[in-house]
């Protein structure tokens, strides 16, 4: 069998409807779960915490009210809410979809003046169609929306006599009048297209710049699942130059300046086998969150009033290969007492980057990877309140074990990525240093048996740890644990329904930390909700 699994793009959602503690979703007996698919199942759920909203005055605006049949992007207009003033403590994006029959999943972009504040993915219907919703706080895009603006959004679609699916999507922004727990950036800014490249020019008194990159593997081709190409001479159906390293690196002016381990998504048609995900998808699917880098180190260079070029690029990827999409929003705190705030960038120092991938031929081809890389960057700005100096270090690594048989009748992965971060703030006042450590995980195997039965057994991991201290004291937090595990079987090469599909899902989503505790738990067989439990 030469693999093919089916990772495709566009908007999709969370069903998320518990409260912080306790269960709101009914979960189904023992003599409710069929002995296999039917031709529905239970709308898509994740364990993910809902946004938590302000007990204030609210006003709702409505961004986007699209069906997608095609490639034709949805064009719209949108207008500042009245009654809440310019000013909010919070601001919610809400999308509502729904779909039925037969469609892949998609994947998907909404942009209010070109500023790109979505980037999700949709799940896979059935015949008798759900519905799904996602919600996100993006309060740190408050500065675009405090004026009209030009909406886009899109969910590429195919719609034909086999695909049949339409995705209909309702979106609504909504305003908490206050002011923000965290000041919200001054400016968010997006690159310019010149003849040079790709440019920036920020405000002259930029005191703190963050570059966050919508980084995606898709396009159906080998980078939608980029974690398991391999490099010559090993005999597997999706090669690359050097293997299944990625990294998403950030440059200005042709200097490195920020470097990233991207997320390893898993669409909801991945791994071959979409009844995985049916009811719970993979982590982060449908909230796709961006790769941040703390760019400020580079504000004194930036502040000279020019445009910079600042370049994205993933490393690892063969040239001329397409498959990548990463958008750039750069979101700007601004010196309110000082035009212009010079600095200088004093360090920028990169290792080696180091990446090894070892063939080992057999009955099972076995391909074991190591790899990293680390950056050092630091920079002093002559602020309102002083010299203030930013030191930002960040190191990656990536191990993996690839292994397959001949034809790819078994093809399995043990992999874990690994991005260090440490900022530290020197200048006025103690100094602060926050440190995040996160961790990728992905574990498993697909099978085909003789019989046309595949099977897919999989664990997903996305895990994370930060640390602020203030003058050595701790002030903040937090500990996120949010695991998958799934298995699932169907026969391949019939008609819909006569693929006698089984499976399983699970995700326990754990958060503790200095704001509180949220863990909640689903677990899933043949397409019914079966547990849905709360703890703290």
């Amino acid at each position: 069998m030469r693999r093919r699994i089916v990772m495709s793009m566009l908007v999709g959602a969370t069903l998320v409807v518990s409260a912080l503690f306790g269960t709101a979703t009914p979960v189904a007996q023992a003599a409710d779960v069929p002995a296999e698919f039917g031709t529905d199942w239970h709308d898509p759920v994740t364990a993910a915490p809902p946004v938590d909203r302000p007990h204030s005055r609210s006003c709702q605006v409505t961004l986007a009210d699209a069906r997608f049949r095609d490639f034709t992007p949805y064009r719209g207009a949108y207008t500042p809410p009245e009654g809440c003033g310019d000013r909010w403590s919070k601001v919610v994006l809400r999308l509502d979809g729904k779909v039925k029959g037969r469609q892949y999943d998609r994947l998907g972009y909404l942009h209010v003046g070109g500023v790109e504040i979505l980037r999700t993915s949709t799940p896979e219907p059935s015949p008798d169609g759900i519905a799904w919703h996602v919600e996100k706080d993006v309060t740190r895009y408050s500065a675009t929306f405090r004026a009209a603006q030009d909406v886009e959004m899109l969910i590429g679609n195919v719609v034909d006599d086999t695909y049949t699916g339409v995705i209909d999507v309702h979106v609504t922004l909504t305003f908490y009048a206050g002011r923000p727990t965290a000041p919200a950036p001054d400016r968010v800014l997006t690159l310019a297209d010149t003849p040079a490249g790709t440019t920036l020019t920020t405000p002259r008194n930029s005191e703190r710049v963050v570059a966050e990159v919508y980084a995606t593997g898709s396009g159906g081709g080998c980078e939608e699942f980029w974690y398991l190409t391999v490099a010559d001479p090993a005999p597997y159906s999706c090669k690359a130059d050097r293997g299944p390293y990625r990294e998403v690196q950030i440059s200005v002016d042709g200097r490195l300046a920020g470097i990233a381990a991207p997320f390893p998504n898993v669409w909801t048609g991945g791994w071959s086998n979409p009844f995985l995900w049916y009811v719970v998808p993979a982590p982060r699917a449908f909230d796709v969150r961006p790769v941040e880098y703390d760019l400020t180190p580079f504000a004194g260079l930036l502040n000279d009033g020019r445009p910079h070029r600042v370049e994205v690029s993933v490393a690892g990827v063969p040239a001329g290969r397409p498959g990548w999409s990463a958008p750039v929003n750069v979101l700007v705190w601004q010196d309110a007492h000082r035009a212009h705030v010079p600095g200088a960038l004093t360090e920028d120092h990169a290792t080696g980057l180091a990446d090894s991938s070892t063939f080992t031929p057999g009955a099972e081809n076995r391909v074991r990877t190591e790899a990293g890389h680390r950056l050092t960057v630091s920079g002093y700005l002559d602020t309102s309140h002083g010299r203030v100096t930013t030191t930002v270090t960040r190191t990656l690594a990536h191990t993996s074990v690839h292994r397959w048989t001949d034809g790819e009748a078994v093809d399995g992965l043990d992999a874990t990525w690994t991005d260090d971060e440490a900022v530290g703030v020197a200048g006025h006042g103690p100094a602060l240093t926050t440190r995040t450590h996160r961790t990728y995980t992905m574990n498993g195997a697909t099978t085909l048996g003789a019989d046309d039965r595949l099977r897919t057994v999989l664990t997903l991991g996305d895990r994370a740890s930060a640390v602020t201290r203030e003058g050595g004291r701790r002030t903040a937090w937090s500990r996120l644990d949010d695991t998958y595990s799934g298995d699932a079987t169907y026969t391949v090469n019939v008609p819909r329904d006569q693929r006698h599909a089984v499976g399983t899902s699970a995700e326990r989503y754990r958060l503790l930390g200095s704001d509180g505790c949220y863990d909640r738990s689903l677990t899933t067989a043949q397409g019914v909700l079966t547990e849905d439990r709360s703890r703290c």
